[in-house]
């Protein structure tokens, strides 16, 4: 089993509040991720400050592409994004053309998981050359306030591994959960506050770096 990346979530509301933790941690980071929030907040501008600033780290846009898929990831890889995210709930035919667009630029593609998914679709989605998907804890358990992570969370990752897929983990990812990844296959753990709102964010992403490296040792990850 290889050793997870760790991939620090910018999800803030402007991009000097962004790199602020990122300028900090950036010893620590193996992906970073121009957030959601801030893509919405900053446009691609964010992305390209990103790629400027971090010229030897992954780079991903978690633009959550749901349709106009091939316009939007030209505008995220063109920025200088790496990766770029899709929602579960598009259509085959728009994570095929951000598929097309991410091989042109020797990109790749996340898919995140929103609820409602199935195992006969997650099939189909690997056929289709999806290889990185995004799973996060129990968003029932989240909405009820129990933010533990359930044995059915685990074993979901592992069957998504055995369909060949890499398993991101993301949702309030804590050092203290590692552990519990041990015998899961895990390709990116995404952490956000726990970093980026810590009191030093080196010291925190150094931490995660560390647990990475007990639960998982020290081989690279692919």
């Amino acid at each position: 089993m290889h050793r997870p990346m760790l991939q620090l979530a910018l999800d803030t509301f402007d991009l000097p509040s962004a790199l602020a933790p990122m300028q900090i941690a950036r010893d620590h980071i193996d992906v970073v991720e121009a957030g959601t929030i801030l893509c919405y907040a900053e446009g691609m501008h964010a992305v390209r400050a990103l790629r400027a600033l971090y010229p030897d780290k992954v780079l991903l846009a978690d633009v959550r592409i749901a349709e106009a898929g091939s316009i939007i990831a030209k505008l995220a890889f063109d920025a200088g994004a790496d990766w770029v995210t899709v929602v579960s709930g598009a259509t085959p035919a728009t994570m095929e053309v951000v598929l097309t667009e991410a091989r042109k630029r020797g990109g790749d593609v996340q898919l995140e998981l929103i609820d409602g998914w199935t195992w006969e679709q997650a099939a189909a989605w690997r056929a289709l050359g999806i290889e990185q998907v995004i799973a996060h804890r129990s968003r029932d358990g989240e909405a009820l306030g129990d933010l533990s992570w359930k044995p059915g969370d685990f074993d979901e990752m592992r069957r998504l591994a055995d369909l060949g897929f890499k398993v991101t983990v993301a949702g309030g990812v804590e050092v203290g959960d590692l552990p519990l990844f041990a015998d899961v296959p895990i390709h990116v753990f995404t952490v956000g506050r726990a970093i980026r709102s810590a009191d030093d964010p080196a010291a925190a992403a150094a931490a995660f770096q560390e647990a990475i490296t007990r639960t998982y040792g020290a081989v690279a990850a692919d």
